[in-house]
């Protein structure tokens, strides 16, 4: 285990609760924007060579894992608006990574599929963040995904987790347990 997480381990061995902490966890919050930036840096360098950015990740990552997405789903799932997608979505269609396919049932409706181009560069910055989290994993007990899943969901507005866990596990979050 690194000498960083040896030392915070040793010191904090008794956790506080969320009402003993009277102060901003600047801990955690400075932990956290930490891990994100590493995390989301291992792809950025990889979507920089061609020209893209996070924005493009998440809408390539959420069609990858749900192809036939409708493009209002696609709003909803990433919280943003319409013209916030326009561009982003447009660069997708353009360079062929992502591919715009009527309703079956209502031709009007634009459902969103990876092309083969956009699966292999979707699977690619998967397996680099994959391996980031493989990594940290590694480096803690090995029964620590459940509790990192359980705080990571936690971070999540309540009323948001059961959709999140549909998203994630095709299920509520009472049925993945």
């Amino acid at each position: 285990m690194d000498q960083a997480l040896q030392a915070h381990s040793q010191s904090h061995k008794a956790a506080q609760t969320s009402a003993e902490v009277s102060a901003p966890a600047f801990d955690l919050i400075e932990l956290f924007f930490f891990a994100y930036r590493d995390f989301v840096g291992d792809a950025d360098r990889l979507l920089e060579d061609i020209g893209f950015g996070r924005a493009h990740h998440r809408v390539l990552h959420f069609v990858n894992r749900q192809p036939g997405l409708m493009i209002a789903e696609l709003l909803d799932i990433l919280g943003i608006t319409k013209q916030s997608l326009n561009r982003v979505l447009k660069e997708l269609l353009d360079t062929g990574y992502v591919e715009a396919r009527a309703g079956v049932t209502d031709r009007r409706q634009r459902l969103l599929f990876p092309t083969p181009k956009g699966h292999r560069l979707a699977m690619d910055l998967s397996d680099l963040q994959s391996r980031r989290f493989e990594r940290a994993l590694g480096e803690l007990p090995t029964d620590a995904r459940g509790p990192a899943i359980d705080f990571l969901l936690a971070m999540i507005d309540p009323a948001e987790r059961d959709r999140v866990c549909s998203l994630v596990w095709g299920k509520s979050r009472e049925e993945k347990s």
